[in-house]
């Protein structure tokens, strides 16, 4: 696991800059910097809605005595989305969209809970109710 995440912190960072300098070539460099800017600032904006949606949904549910759960794995997913966007680069502008839109969440949302259920299951997670 730690392999491939370090992986990452060197490739996409690579990807991001030749993508950099591709669009600089096509578009010019100032309109990059302005796309991601853009893009940047939208993010951001979506995801404290989404953020503030959320949090709202939990709250009801946590006085109908309902566990969030959904609710929480959505903030989390919010929240990793959230960082994506602040981060200057297309390819996690990318992913942070697709995390913190809800019609495109739902799909990483239940793929992380097969992942916690699965982890849970094999005893590597051990949930205690108090």
């Amino acid at each position: 696991m730690m392999r491939w995440l370090l992986l990452a912190f060197l490739i996409v960072p690579a990807m991001e800059i030749g993508i950099f300098i591709w669009a600089g070539g096509i578009i010019g460099p100032w309109w990059v910097v302005t796309l991601i800017l853009l893009t940047g600032i939208l993010g951001i904006s979506i995801a404290k809605v989404q953020g503030t949606e959320t949090w709202k949904r939990a709250q009801l549910s946590m006085n109908q005595g309902i566990m969030p759960t959904n609710e929480i794995i959505d903030g989390i997913c919010i929240f990793i989305g959230a960082v994506f966007l602040f981060t200057p680069g297309f390819i996690t502008d990318t992913a942070g969209f697709l995390l913190v839109l809800p019609f495109t969440r739902r799909p990483f949302r239940n793929m992380l809970q097969g992942f916690i259920k699965s982890r849970l299951n094999k005893g590597t997670i051990i949930y205690r109710k108090w």
